[in-house]
Order: structure tokens, then sequence, then C-alpha cells
């Protein structure tokens, strides 16, 4: 018996997932001639990906249970992200105030998108105090760090901690002589 070969159709899928491996090939036949691993810096799309695919699964559950997958997938989306970027900075001791993005802004973005898209006005709300409270503390963090402490080698070094002290300190008496002295 003789074997009839169907041609398989040309689908959107298909075009665009052949697209894609071809532009990936490229890049990374690219990467290997000029000697730049494209690898070393997309690794952390092992983790962005599967984080943007568990938000598609919390708009596809009920309400608890999308919250919270809308709230792990914020928290692993913006791990990758971090990750991204430190790879890109060579900053890694920013890890000791980039927790705030982890949570709680990971979370605050994961429902506040959710929210957004399903016109739940409340989740959007709690996302977006959550968003705030994040990068509050992520930039409070930031300075300290930073600036003061000096842990990516930026700021003022070894005289940060004694100069953040000594405006405080300043900050308190000024104040206190504003609104004149008082016997406490």
């Amino acid at each position: 018996m003789e074997k009839q070969n169907k041609p398989v159709a040309m689908t959107r899928g298909n075009a665009l997932g052949g697209t894609l491996l071809i532009v990936l090939g490229i890049a990374f036949l690219v990467g290997q001639i000029f000697d730049f691993h494209l690898g070393h810096y997309l690794w952390p799309f092992m983790v962005i990906v599967p984080g943007v695919f568990l938000f598609f699964g919390a708009l596809a559950l009920d309400e608890e249970a999308g919250k919270a997958l809308a709230i792990f997938s914020g928290i692993v989306t913006m791990v990758g992200i971090i990750l991204f970027v430190m790879t890109f900075t060579d900053l890694w001791a920013s890890w000791s105030y980039a927790w705030a993005l982890v949570a709680p802004t990971g979370p605050g973005l994961g429902l506040w998108l959710l929210g957004t898209l399903k016109k739940r006005d409340e989740l959007v709300k709690t996302g977006k105090d959550l968003l705030r409270v994040g990068l509050i503390i992520f930039v409070v963090a930031a300075v300290f760090f930073e600036l003061v402490i000096g842990v990516s080698g930026l700021g003022f070094g070894r005289y940060g901690l004694p100069l953040l002290l000594i405006a405080l300190g300043l900050f308190l008496l000024i104040r206190n002589l504003g609104h004149g002295w008082r016997n406490a």
C-alpha cells in the first residue's frame, strides 16, 4: 500500500513558532561568531516566562484561586526581572534591598493587573497599595544601602553612616527649635 503525504496546513501558530526559532537561531549564531553569549544574559527568562504563564492561569481561575495565583505569579515574575537587571548590571549586592520588589511589590503588581483585567476595583486598590508600599520600601532601602552603606561601591563609603547620623540630629534640633523648647 502506498502512503499518501498530506501537506501540513500553515497556521499562525506554525508560522510564529518557525519565525521565533529562526530568530533565536540567528541570534545564537551571531553570538557565537562575535563571542557574545546570549545565554548568559537571557537565562532569567527561565524564571520570567513561567511567572507570566502563571498569571495567565490566574486569569482562567475563579476569584480566590485566581488571586492566590496572581500573587504567586507576581513574585516569580519579579524575581526573574530582578535577576535580569542584576545580570546586566552585575550589582548583585543590591539584593540587600531588592527584596522589597519581590514582596510586597510583586504581589501588588499581580493583584493590580488581575483587578484591572477582570474589572475588580477592590483588587486594583489592594494591588496599588501594595505597589506603593513596596516601592517606598525599595527606594528608602536603596538610598540607605547604596548611599550610606555603599554595598555596590557607590555612595559616601565610610562617611555615610556618620553623615546620616549628623543629618538626623540636625533635623531633630531644627524641628525642635521651630516649635520652641519643651520639657518632656
